[in-house]
């Protein structure tokens, strides 16, 4: 490997979703549905107790035709939401739920939010070590000795921000499909089946490390894995529990959980698919062990803009937690990787946040450092014959969220 490898597969679709110039996954153009293929029209939800909305305005029209573009790309169904100041100024849902029935999407979906889960664990360590239970720099063999070779030299900070060089489980045969064959081999197995994290950190130990620690950077989801083993040492929890104590009941946050085990998507949903040759498969529920503190969690587009809120602007943690969670260590060209945050450079500043993916679901939630703003948007990839004209959709729409008009204006 080279001294700054990236990986093609799992790592680059939920790491590098850069607002402008890298995009988050995408789907092409939808085919082989039972449904209208452009479903109903982007829906603007009505005022609520969360605030004001946009009234008519170049704005919101700009967020309507992005979300919708999205959709017309290739993906079934697609939600979004845009905060400022503390106020929801937009609310939109584009697509159906259940492209086979035409089910509308729901107003509040809930979805899948893959490695976004990432920066809930990251805000935990980050708020142990406020504690001085966690030292960001003590060695992992100090918590969990013996748990991944060389432990002894790869600290806590370099597990947070992908400097480790620890192999990524999922980039194992058949742990991230890519092609009809291999969603077919996961549809009969691995989705359904319970990884222990012994398991999984099994499939990482058994390759070797793509550098040493600390010289380089690879997105690699057998970090986090061991962010959520050693919350549960440190606190003698179980990681999604103090993710709920600390984060999601101190916030209110009624749609997000982290299912453990369950296969289930909980409340209204849209529903992800997966393009076969002999049809779509629904692939809403499976088993999230395979992902654990790397990425099972569940949410919605107005809890992730509460969270991304509430952590940039000092809630959750003290500035100088926040300042370490912020350190960025190069992960490509013009791209930075913080302690659970990604560094997004857009037309009209900096934001922060995460991106994440799962077979159906494709999330981003970011805002900017001051707390003032917050976009997230989730949609259901389906037909990826397209990447390029998909990637278009998304950056349209996340410029639009982020500067308030759409690209070009």
């Amino acid at each position: 490997m080279t001294p700054h490898p990236r990986t093609s597969r799992a790592g680059i679709r939920s790491a590098a979703a850069l607002l402008a110039a890298t995009a988050l996954l995408g789907a092409g153009a939808t085919t082989g549905f039972a449904a209208p293929s452009a479903g109903p029209p982007v829906v603007i939800q009505p005022a609520d107790e969360e605030g004001e909305f946009l009234p008519d305005s170049a704005e919101s029209t700009a967020l309507r035709t992005t979300l919708q573009g999205i959709v017309d790309g290739g993906s079934s169904a697609a939600v979004g939401e845009v905060r400022q100041d503390g106020r929801t100024v937009w609310r939109g849902r584009a697509g159906v739920a259940d492209p086979v029935t035409g089910a509308a999407v729901p107003a509040h979906a809930r979805f899948r939010i893959g490695s976004v889960t990432k920066t809930f664990v990251a805000t935990v360590v980050l708020q142990l070590s406020a504690e001085r239970r966690i030292a960001l720099d003590d060695p992992v063999d100090a918590r969990l000795p013996g748990a991944v070779p060389n432990g002894a030299a790869i600290t806590v900070r370099q597990l947070l921000n992908h400097t480790s060089g620890l192999y990524n489980y999922t980039d194992a045969p058949g742990m991230d499909p890519q092609d009809e064959d291999q969603y077919r081999s996961w549809l009969a197995g691995p989705r359904w089946h319970t990884y222990r994290p012994a398991d999984l950190l099994a499939l990482a130990n058994g390759r070797a490390p793509y550098f040493p620690p600390g010289q380089g950077w690879h997105y690699s989801n057998t970090n986090y894995l061991l962010a959520g083993l050693l919350i549960e040492k440190v606190t003698g929890h179980p990681w999604q529990r103090e993710v709920e104590q600390r984060i999601i009941r101190p916030l209110g946050l009624r749609d997000t959980t982290m299912p453990g085990l369950s296969p289930r998507l909980p409340g209204p949903h849209a529903h992800g698919y997966v393009k076969l040759s002999t049809g779509p498969v629904d692939v809403t529920e499976l088993n999230p062990s395979v992902m654990g503190a790397a990425g099972q969690g569940i949410s919605s587009a107005a809890d992730l803009d509460r969270f991304i809120a509430a952590l940039l602007d000092g809630r959750l943690l003290r500035p100088a937690e926040l300042a370490e969670m912020t350190r960025t260590a190069d992960a490509g060209p013009g791209r930075g990787y913080g302690l659970g945050l990604a560094r997004f450079d857009t037309p009209c500043g900096v934001f922060w946040g995460h991106s994440g993916d799962l077979p159906g679901y494709s999330t981003m939630a970011a805002g900017t450092a001051d707390g003032r703003r917050q976009l997230a948007l989730s949609h259901n990839p389906f037909d990826r014959s397209d990447p390029r004209a998909a990637k278009t959709a998304v950056t349209a729409f996340l410029t639009t969220a982020a500067c308030g008009t759409a690209p070009g204006r």
